[in-house]
């Protein structure tokens, strides 16, 4: 049974939330093992593609967190064992 292919957006108009809700779909339909081998490979590519869409939001923002702490001194958020 052929899936349709996943939903292919550039780069630059994905949000995080997108990309996370696109990988998790590519995630399932591979699970299932329907997929011929062009579409297995397809999706294989489109997840490293949105992956590293992913890593790249959390790296920016990362940074900017860490340009806010340098600049206001915003303290580390440290749970305690209460």
């Amino acid at each position: 049974m052929k899936q349709s292919k996943p939903t292919s957006t550039s780069n630059n108009d994905i949000s995080f939330e997108q990309a996370i809700v696109e990988l998790e779909a590519i995630v399932n339909q591979m699970e299932l093992g329907n997929l011929a081998l062009d579409d297995s490979f397809n999706a294989y590519k489109r997840g490293a593609e949105l992956l590293q869409i992913c890593q790249q939001s959390l790296n920016s923002v990362e940074q900017q967190v860490r340009v806010l702490t340098d600049a206001q001194k915003l303290a580390a958020f440290l749970p305690t064992d209460d």
